[in-house]
């Protein structure tokens, strides 16, 4: 037989063709003990998706993944109003973001723990909607179970002791994160007493009329000022002791937000996360420090200034000198509390930072008397830095500010307001002739709002008295006029006459008093004043027709522009100074104070505002100032004209900014 040569390729070719057999093409099989393959068609691509599973699995957990994320940042970011109600114990609902929405909104209190507002509405369908809203929160150590809880205690059956252990663990956990609780509870159980109607916010309202929202606001930092030159590029971190929507908390945050705009790097440390700020913080871009211990002491040691914003940072304090006695040296104490029970607090470290900054002279002279009587001495001569109006409030004021365009000039802003006092005060139910008396601050006994409510009842009583005296003499004035002109004259027409004399009588009585009380909802209020205010309320229940309640907000333009007087009725010391007077005179309102404190400085007697003492036996005298502004527009009207000069000449941003240069100057680094 001939022999057959093959070529390399060929065998090249045979070699690769024989590839993975153990036989040649047309060797009889032989039994093995391998799997014989199914069918080969399509067997590669079954193959591949066998092996690839775990990819295709992969894959979808990470699409899954990636979209709980997007819902989640969706429900965080996207509305942040939205936040803002939850903050008053609200449901995320589009037709309840806003409470100027619902109408017909009526105020109920818990008697036996919380005071509540429950608000009853309709909303653009016509259904009927509901909403319970906390007036104030807890501040003492009783923990409470939460709503997931009580419905997953109740659904599930377990035994007694497996009960005892959810509630001790739920007991623990709230008790663990009662700083950082900001909702109420809302299965408290409603009471049907009325005591007014619970309002606003209006930041839709007012992003709507002006056209404009603070969202949109950019640096604000006067390029060519000293303030700019000294803090660009340097390092500050800011200490606040809590985010509550008060003076405190929010004159640093906006000190932060200018520091930042100035080019200057900031940290924030927060000492209590109770309140309603850290989102406001967080649109900012303010960089809040995560632990209040070991990470931000050694923030602080690389800052070139330390800017405590409250007597209450005592402890932080302390505690910082112990891990860096050196520490001190770099620390400005912005003390914004007037009151002996903060400076004892403060009292061991006062002598140990490089400088005090105050808000007025006459805290300054209250602190330094303070320290006297203790044998303190401090470092160096305190410094007085007073708070300002800040540039968001002054633009829809219609002051000059660094938000001006040529679009939105001050003189366009001031026809823009116009436009939203008359939007929020038909909201309100308010009529031109009404007379709006604001306060906003947190409720509690400093403040002063039952004795504002004593006085606006007697202020109702005497209007009352006033108005059947004059319907009496009205009557008797027509009755004899009519009788001696026209004697002779059919009775019908006697009784037309007088019957229109009294309608026209009526129409111009029409004119009312109206309070609006905040900040419903502040963590800074007290539990026990707020029920004697909500008692007192039940015990006159005419009062509570000409009382209105609104929660607490930093979007407050809307308010001030609404508003016709404002009343800042602290007691004790008085005001430290009173950031909400200026707030208030820079929108023109007449402003009614106590005779003490800061609020002394800022308001002149009869020239900027009305003043009246403190206490109880200031309370015929604030009811007579309010009289007095009712049956006077003019008056209002030339008190706040006044009030708003003094504040463009002395309480604006750069006014401020001019007085930090020199704590910046003495205290910072070189």
């Amino acid at each position: 037989m001939e022999e057959i040569r093959l070529s390399p390729l060929r065998q090249t070719s045979v070699k690769s063709s024989l590839s993975g057999r153990s036989t040649p093409r047309g060797t009889p099989r032989v039994h093995s003990g391998r799997t014989p393959r199914r069918g080969h068609v399509g067997g590669g691509a079954f193959q591949l998706f066998r092996s690839s599973r775990l990819v295709y699995w992969l894959l979808l957990i990470t699409l899954w993944t990636y979209l709980g994320f997007y819902v989640q940042s969706r429900w965080a970011h996207d509305n942040e109003s939205k936040v803002e109600f939850l903050r008053f114990g609200g449901r995320p609902r589009k037709d309840v973001l806003y409470v100027e929405k619902i109408k017909g909104m009526d105020a109920v209190a818990n008697e036996n723990s919380e005071a509540l507002v429950n608000i009853t509405g309709k909303d653009d369908a016509g259904l009927s909607k509901r909403t319970d809203v906390s007036l104030i929160k807890k501040d003492d150590g009783a923990s409470r179970r939460s709503l997931s809880s009580k419905q997953k205690t109740k659904k599930t059956g377990r035994t007694s002791r497996s009960k005892i252990r959810v509630k001790q663990k739920v007991s623990k956990e709230v008790i663990e994160t009662k700083d950082l609780d900001d909702e109420q509870d809302p299965q408290l159980p409603l009471t049907n007493a009325t005591y007014g109607k619970l309002l606003g916010p209006f930041g839709s309202l007012e992003d709507k009329v002006l056209e404009w929202s603070p969202h949109r606001r950019s640096g604000t930092c006067d390029r060519k000022s000293d303030f700019k030159r000294l803090v660009w590029s340097r390092r500050f971190v800011l200490l606040f002791h809590e985010l509550s929507m008060t003076g405190a908390p929010i004159s640093m945050m906006e000190l932060a937000s200018e520091l930042l705009s100035c080019g200057a790097t900031v940290s924030a440390v927060v000492l209590s996360r109770r309140g309603g700020l850290m989102q406001e913080l967080t649109r900012r871009r303010i960089k809040v420090v995560e632990d209040k211990g070991e990470v931000s002491f050694k923030t602080a040691m690389k800052a070139d200034l330390v800017i405590a914003g409250s007597a209450v940072c005592t402890s932080w304090i302390d505690q910082y000198m112990n891990h860096h006695p050196a520490g001190g040296s770099q620390i400005a104490w912005w003390i914004m509390e007037n009151r002996r029970e903060y400076f004892d607090r403060a009292k061991p470290v006062l002598d140990h930072v490089k400088m005090l900054i105050f808000l007025s002279e006459s805290q300054s002279r209250q602190w330094l008397t303070w320290c006297e009587e203790e044998h303190i001495k401090l470092r160096s001569q305190p410094v007085i830095v007073p708070l300002s109006v800040n540039d968001e409030l002054a633009f829809v004021a219609g002051i000059p500010s660094s938000l001006n365009t040529p679009t939105l000039s001050p003189e366009k802003m001031r026809e823009k307001r116009q436009i939203l006092r008359e939007s929020v005060r038909m909201e309100l139910g308010l009529t031109d002739a009404d007379m709006l008396v604001m306060s906003l601050s947190s409720i509690n006994p400093t403040k002063g709002q039952l004795l504002l409510l004593e006085s606006i009842a007697l202020a109702l009583s005497e209007r009352g008295k006033e108005s059947q005296r004059n319907h009496k003499g009205i009557i008797r004035k027509e009755k004899v006029s009519l009788s001696s002109k026209h004697r002779l004259r059919g009775s019908s027409r006697q009784m037309k006459s007088v019957s229109l004399t009294l309608d026209n009588a009526v129409r111009r009585e029409k004119q009312e008093l109206k309070v609006l009380l905040g900040s419903v909802g502040s963590k800074s209020n007290k539990v026990g004043y707020v029920k004697e205010m909500l008692s007192f309320l039940s015990k006159n229940g005419n009062l509570s027709k000409s009382v209105m309640w609104t929660p607490a907000t930093t979007r407050v333009a809307s308010l001030y522009s609404a508003a016709d007087v404002y009343v800042t009725n602290s007691q004790g010391v008085g005001e430290t100074f009173g950031r909400v007077t200026i707030e208030a005179m820079a929108y023109g309102l007449a402003v009614v104070g106590t005779d003490a404190g800061g609020t002394k400085e800022m308001v002149q007697h009869n020239v900027t505002g009305l003043l009246h003492s403190m206490g109880r036996s200031g309370n015929k005298e604030l009811a007579h100032n309010l009289l007095y502004l009712l049956r006077n527009p003019d008056a209002r009207l030339r008190l706040g004209s006044e009030g708003r000069k003094m504040v463009e000449k002395m309480y604006m941003k750069q006014h401020m900014y001019k007085r930090f240069v020199d704590v910046l100057v003495k205290c910072m680094r070189p």
